[in-house]
């Protein structure tokens, strides 16, 4: 995904185009050690100087879950680094964070979720119309035999690749 580089002041943007996206992380992990069978957007609660620490990219989703309780979906284990020009009442890293879905959003993935061997991981975490999100997959984890599997795929892609390149120039 391309990230755009739209100032956020002047203009505004032509009626009905979509607002302007900006990624802040991605969890490249979570597509090797698992399958992606779904994904959702969730709007994601964050205090005091986390959207500063966001915004300035200090986000790890790699060891992060979420995680349905009470009726309420959390994101767990996702780290966002204190910022820098915060005082004494700066963030905590790892705190668990809520995750802003609809009834019927939390339903289906605590349904999908249950069918054993799933988990629900953050893929990316991004800025969209000023607001934090976070795409989070329903997941079916991999075993040794699908990750080899994949590697020699890719290594079939480029093999074909270096043997085509010679005749597109």
């Amino acid at each position: 995904m391309a990230v755009s580089t739209r100032p956020t002041r002047g203009p505004a943007p032509p009626a009905g185009s979509a607002p302007e996206v900006r990624l802040i992380a991605e969890n490249r992990r979570a597509r090797y050690d698992y399958f992606i069978e779904g994904t959702v957007e969730a709007g994601l609660v964050l205090r005091g100087t986390e959207i500063r620490s966001v915004r300035a990219g200090q986000v790890h989703l790699r060891d992060a879950f979420a995680r349905v309780e009470h009726g309420e979906c959390f994101l767990l284990g996702a780290h966002i680094g204190p910022y820098a020009g915060g005082n004494r009442w700066n963030h905590e890293p790892t705190r668990p964070r809520k995750l802003l879905l609809h009834r019927r959003q939390i339903e289906e993935m605590l349904a999908h979720a249950r069918q054993g061997g799933r988990t629900l991981v953050p893929l990316r975490l991004y800025i969209r119309g000023g607001r934090a999100k976070v795409e989070i997959g329903l997941a079916r984890g991999k075993h040794a035999y699908d990750k080899r599997e994949v590697i020699a795929e890719r290594e079939r892609k480029r093999e074909i690749e270096r043997a085509l390149a010679p005749q597109r120039h």
